[in-house]
């Protein structure tokens, strides 16, 4: 997992997979995965994923790079330690909804 503090906030590169059927935040491997409910055209994954990831984590998500990739860099307004703690907060979640299937 690739986070790098900068005086803007905290850089975190994401893996996207588009056409998912529920919007989610998965950590595999040290990577990050986000499944977007949206196709893959005219932003509409973009606008989710700064959308929905910002009401997961709890802070504001702006795409810095990778706008027409699925390889993408996000930037978000807060600290790493800060967003540290909001994906290991999402990463206990997953664990708990997996366990209950």
């Amino acid at each position: 997992m690739i986070i790098k503090e900068t005086k803007d906030g905290v850089l975190l590169s994401i893996f996207v997979k588009p056409n998912s059927p529920k919007f989610k935040i998965e950590f595999n491997n040290e990577e990050i995965i986000v499944y977007a409910t949206e196709e893959p055209e005219k932003g509409k994954v973009n606008k989710e994923i700064m959308k929905e990831a910002g009401k997961l984590l709890g802070f504001r998500v702006d795409i810095v790079s990778g706008l027409a990739s699925k390889q993408k860099t996000l930037l978000l307004s807060a600290s790493k330690a800060q967003v540290e703690a909001a994906l290991k907060s999402l990463s206990k979640q997953g664990e708990s909804e997996n366990n209950k299937h």
